[in-house]
């Protein structure tokens, strides 16, 4: 599978972050000081974002987001580059995620998600027609947590099939993951392209304890699967065996938050430009290095008001 050109559709998630960077131990019962900032986010805007700062010179975004935000959400796509199609949800506010934020532990992160409006994303959102020009579909793996937006997720991938586009899923939460089950997401995401797990989704989807065994156990169903493993870089396997094993960058880490987003928006951002699996997964790597040297899950941007 090789891309052919063409935008860059992405169907998934579009949420505002508040987050919170603490060094001393959460202290239950009273005050822990934070530095706490609100961002826009999500894992699909933030892969869009990411792969248009990448140079992917048409990125397109569909996603569901609540009034009391909408404009803000757009008005931070625009300036990052982005096509944004955002569905107002009438009934359901904009997803929100608190994000704490250790920086005593390598900015390592724990998420507190509200989906909102971004779960009710459904499949009468979809049109084939939001394929028109499109050279590749990405999928945020928050889609295929709730029903109607699995059912949107499904609707775009058999469009996709149907066209001859290629498709990639980022499994997005091994949480969420677990909750759903594994035989769920796989049968969703059959006919996938290109799965690009983390480590900890990886082994939760093969019951396997080694990176390595599990990337190429799912390269024996999906016909590439690059999996990000943080400070350790990437692993990329296709056929049942480990093709490229991809070097981080060094980063001074101050919030992980987005940096798996990062990592795709730039792989996607390379496969379109026609890079290699290997040569994208090294730019995925580049990128998060970037982003976990920034707070929040978006590359820099001039400052915008929150809403």
């Amino acid at each position: 599978m090789s891309p052919g050109g063409g935008a860059l559709l992405v169907v998934g998630d579009v949420v505002t972050d508040i987050v919170a960077r603490h060094r001393a131990p959460l202290a239950p019962g009273t005050d822990t000081a934070a530095a706490i900032r609100t961002v826009p986010g999500g894992a699909g805007a933030n892969a869009a974002a990411w792969a248009a700062s990448w140079g992917c010179g048409d990125v397109r975004l569909l996603g569901r987001v609540g009034a009391e935000s909408a404009a803000w959400h757009e008005e931070a796509l625009t300036r990052a580059g982005v096509r944004p199609r955002l569905v107002v949800d009438p009934g359901a506010p904009t997803g929100t995620v608190i994000c704490l934020v250790d920086g005593a532990a390598g900015a390592e992160r724990s998420f507190l998600s509200d989906g909102g409006a971004s779960l009710r994303l459904s499949a009468a959102d979809w049109s084939p027609a939001l394929l028109d020009g499109v050279g590749w579909l990405h999928l945020s793996g928050y889609l295929f947590f709730a029903g109607p937006s699995r059912a949107a997720a499904g609707a775009a991938l058999a469009s996709a099939r149907a066209r001859g586009v290629p498709v990639s899923v980022d499994p997005a939460s091994a949480g969420f993951l677990a909750e759903l089950g594994v035989d769920a997401f796989l049968a969703a995401a059959d006919g996938v392209h290109v799965l690009l797990p983390s480590e900890d989704e990886a082994r939760l989807l093969t019951g396997l304890p080694d990176a390595a065994d599990a990337a190429v156990k799912l390269s024996r169903q999906f016909p590439a699967v690059v999996v990000k493993r943080g400070a350790a870089g990437a692993l990329v396997a296709r056929d049942g065996e480990v093709r490229a094993t991809v070097p981080a960058r060094p980063a001074e880490p101050r919030d992980s938050t987005g940096a798996g987003d990062a990592f795709t928006g730039a792989f996607l951002a390379s496969r379109l430009g026609g890079s290699g699996l290997g040569e994208a997964a090294a730019e995925g790597c580049r990128a998060g290095a970037q982003a976990v040297e920034r707070i929040g899950g978006r590359p820099p941007l001039p400052e915008s008001t929150a809403p």
